[in-house]
């Protein structure tokens, strides 16, 4: 399974779409719907022998350097990578990347780097310098001898478009991968029917547009690993039926600054998620499941979207239906072109080798 290990709650960035809003949760009535508790410290106190005797308890343990902004505890990083053999992952925001030594930073084989596009949209969520910061800092991994996967995670918010954010991504030629979450439904004051409508019809159109350029460099033979897609086409092809994309609280789970472990680090402090703690059996830990989407059309491809959004409910539902509406058209979208990356395999102009992907390491598949 993989574990998202919170090393800190600290962060070094304020961007819009989570300091701020975080600040105001429990205006959205939350403590009225779930247990809260916050007891826990910011930094991580979880002793590493118990840490690596958990994690020995599972084969397929993998293990992601998480936060706030995990580079913040960068000598735990490196005793972690010393004394435990699993393979790493890390999301970071990437300012202070190039603080860890190149031979850490190599054993971390995908390292995803918060950035929403070009250098105008990613500062303006983030704060003034963030692009140049994280992009000087991948540059210098690269030029470092990095060959692991760094890949591009951006939050499309209003007025982003995102054809043009994730092709400006793409020709920076650093990035080996790209995925992106919606700014939507996961902050009650944020709901305005008008203005949400409008955001998704112009996402569906740049979806499209992306969905076309994606297939005209297929027929080239380049499949472009953008996640949202190749995820989607890689169960059409093998016919396969999904649990929740993200694998939170059936193949994933966070572990907190204290051991404890949840269904998704956003519900770090819900204690109704809670799923056991560091002395756990991995096998035994506690199963979550998505109930209200058991009848949906398209839940097999789906799988429910988001743990947390399901639960909180903080949008009516008329928002929630706009939300899965636009997930429907994604999802119709790459049923539309299936037929002919169908084709382009038969022909061996690309193969199914191309859409195969690790599940359940960081990246949105519904976004």
């Amino acid at each position: 399974m993989h574990y998202h290990l919170i090393l800190t709650e600290l962060c070094n960035s304020q961007c819009k779409y989570c300091y701020e809003k975080s600040m105001q949760e429990f205006e959205n009535g939350l403590e009225e719907k779930f247990e809260f508790d916050f007891s826990e410290p910011d930094v991580s106190v979880l002793d590493l022998t118990a840490l690596k005797n958990f994690l020995a308890k599972d084969k397929n343990a993998v293990l992601i350097f998480y936060g706030g902004e995990p580079l913040l505890e960068s000598e735990k990083i490196k005793k972690i990578i010393d004394e435990i053999n699993v393979p790493f992952r890390m999301q970071t925001n990437a300012k202070t990347l190039d603080k860890l030594p190149i031979e850490y930073v190599n054993k971390i084989g995908k390292i995803l780097v918060s950035i929403d596009g070009d250098k105008q949209r990613t500062d303006y969520n983030r704060g003034n310098g963030t692009f140049d910061l994280a992009v000087k800092n991948v540059r210098w991994a690269r030029e470092n001898g990095y060959k692991g996967e760094f890949v591009a995670r951006m939050t499309l918010s209003e007025f982003s478009d995102l054809f043009e954010q994730v092709k400006n991504l793409l020709d920076l030629g650093l990035f080996d991968s790209i995925h992106w979450q919606l700014d939507v439904g996961f902050y009650k004051f944020d709901y305005n029917k008008q203005r949400v409508e409008n955001f998704l019809n112009e996402y569906n159109k740049s979806l499209t547009k992306l969905a076309n350029f994606w297939l005209s460099e297929m027929k080239k033979g380049k499949v472009i690993k953008i996640y949202p897609f190749i995820a989607i086409i890689d169960s059409l092809l093998k016919n396969e039926k999904t649990l929740l994309r993200c694998g939170a609280g059936h193949a994933g789970y966070a572990i907190s600054t204290t051991g404890k472990l949840v269904a998704c680090p956003i519900m770090n402090c819900i204690k109704s998620f809670e799923a056991g703690n560091i002395n756990t059996n991995p096998s035994e830990l506690k199963k979550f499941d998505i109930l209200k989407c058991k009848s949906c059309s398209h839940v097999d491809l789906c799988g429910g979207r988001c743990l947390y959004w399901r639960s909180a409910e903080l949008w009516p539902q008329e928002g929630d239906d706009l939300i899965c509406k636009s997930i429907k058209y994604y999802l119709d979208e790459m049923k539309r072109i299936f037929p002919e990356i169908q084709k382009l395999i038969e022909n061996k102009t690309i193969s199914k080798k191309d859409f195969e992907y690790e599940k359940y390491f960081g990246p949105e598949i519904i976004p």
